[in-house]
């Protein structure tokens, strides 16, 4: 046993126990040396050591239970801060506990002494851990619900992007269908991006998969993405693998590296496939959307989910990879990962965003009320999917939704009925769109 590193208790205990038979058999001179050595390798008193000698010595239950060090007034703040995240894992929520904060007393959404300002800077993991459980203990969560060959793939390399990719500008990009049961007719398709370097996520909504309708897509996600495009890499659909789109990716946007994965290889788009379950699955479901105005709506739920997911949503990296002793069966990996940070945080580490660019959006975050946000969040998906769905008799025109956002058009039919008092989305989609005017050059 080491005597450099502080004892446990139970350490202590079946130390103490295997030295309390040498020294009741010593002699006077024998349990002096005894207590001396017993005293140098626990660190307690020799009177203690005397009295634990002569009795039993085992860990006896605390008569008085210690007091709480966090009160109710830091279980209150982390409470609010945890709402305003949308309740993230302690993990992700510890490290930026102090920052989000501040950033709520400034829109006045909490209210906090110097002394529990303090203590969320020293609040352990483990701690917010136990306050997180009871919190999701009181919330209910709403429950969640072969390809041809393509004679394109044969001219884009398969590989996957290095999960330690550190260049902002690596995407890795995916559809989502909204079809419930029934594949048949023109329903919505979620388009979403994924950066793996910082876990910057851009998604929107297209009514079918026809090339007008991808072209305009990527281009409303092209117009708002505040860094370059260095490389797409989405699966072998051929939605994204067709002769408009090859034209589009390389006569629209400049140096740009098209990849794709490898057949019958999910895991090679594994973090726009985990961000699917979480950023578009758990608010959507798996329900029909197939109208015009289900499309149009889902766009502005998408515009303020860039918003709280790029600029309050802290996400976790990566960083190792360490190989344990492997076993008949499998190899076993250990992952480390880093401390959890926002998307924006980690483009400003990297440097990949020009001053006027981290100007606008220093600006947009700090007048940004993210429980407002998210409030908004929740209500838009709640009239989401209480629209009816497509009737049969009713013609159906894709391009009624595309183009919108070019010209300002951002509002839907259904929009007067979302809370927007303080204008958030208004000016959110001035800056994303109205004030972009040259969306592709990059």
């Amino acid at each position: 046993m080491r005597t450099d590193e502080k004892m446990t208790v139970e350490e202590r205990k079946k130390y103490l126990r295997a030295m309390q038979k040498r020294y009741k058999e010593a002699g006077r001179t024998g349990r002096s040396k005894l207590l001396d050595e017993m005293e140098a390798v626990t660190g307690l008193h020799r009177k203690s050591l005397v009295r634990l000698m002569s009795s039993m010595i085992i860990r006896k239950t605390r008569q008085k239970q210690r007091g709480k060090k966090y009160g109710y007034e830091i279980e209150e703040a982390i409470r609010v801060i945890a709402r305003s995240m949308d309740y993230p894992c302690a993990e992700r929520l510890q490290p930026g506990l102090g920052r989000m904060a501040d950033h709520l007393v400034r829109h006045n959404e909490l209210k906090i002494s110097m002394e529990t300002r303090q203590k969320l800077d020293e609040i352990s993991i483990s701690t917010v851990q136990r306050r997180m459980e009871a919190i999701h203990s009181e919330r209910k969560l709403p429950p969640r619900r072969v390809q041809q060959s393509n004679r394109i793939l044969r001219k884009v390399p398969t590989s996957r992007i290095d999960w330690n990719e550190q260049e902002p500008g690596h995407f890795e990009v995916d559809s989502v269908h909204h079809c419930d049961n029934s594949a048949s007719g023109q329903y919505v398709h979620t388009l979403q991006m994924i950066d793996v370097a910082t876990g910057w996520s851009e998604r929107v909504a297209v009514l079918g998969r026809s090339y007008a309708v991808m072209e305009d897509g990527f281009e409303r996600i092209l117009a708002r993405l505040p860094f370059a495009v260095k490389e797409i890499h989405p699966d072998n659909g051929s939605e994204f693998f067709n002769d408009h789109m090859m034209k589009f990716w390389y006569g629209s946007v400049s140096d740009v590296r098209l990849s794709r994965s490898r057949p019958w290889q999910k895991n090679d788009n594994r973090f726009v496939e985990q961000k699917n379950d979480t950023l578009v699955r758990a608010y959507l479901g798996y329900r029909r959307l197939d109208t015009i105005e289900q499309t149009r709506l889902c766009n502005i739920l998408y515009d303020l989910m860039w918003l709280y997911y790029n600029f309050f949503q802290p996400v976790m990296r990566l960083s190792k990879k360490e190989y344990l002793p492997s076993t008949e069966k499998r190899t076993r990996i250990k992952r480390h990962f880093d401390t959890a940070k926002t998307p924006f945080e980690r483009l400003v580490e990297k440097n990949a965003l020009d001053e006027q660019t981290l100007s606008r959006l220093r600006s947009l975050y700090d007048q940004t009320n993210p429980i407002k946000l998210r409030d908004q969040i929740y209500d838009l998906i709640f009239l989401l999917l209480n629209l009816p769905t497509h009737s049969s008799e009713t013609p159906l025109n894709v391009l009624d939704t595309i183009g919108l956002w070019k010209c300002g058009q951002q509002a839907d039919p259904h929009f007067h009925r979302l809370d927007d008092d303080d204008g958030l989305y208004s000016s959110l989609f001035q800056l994303l769109y109205l004030d972009r005017k040259e969306c592709f050059a990059r």
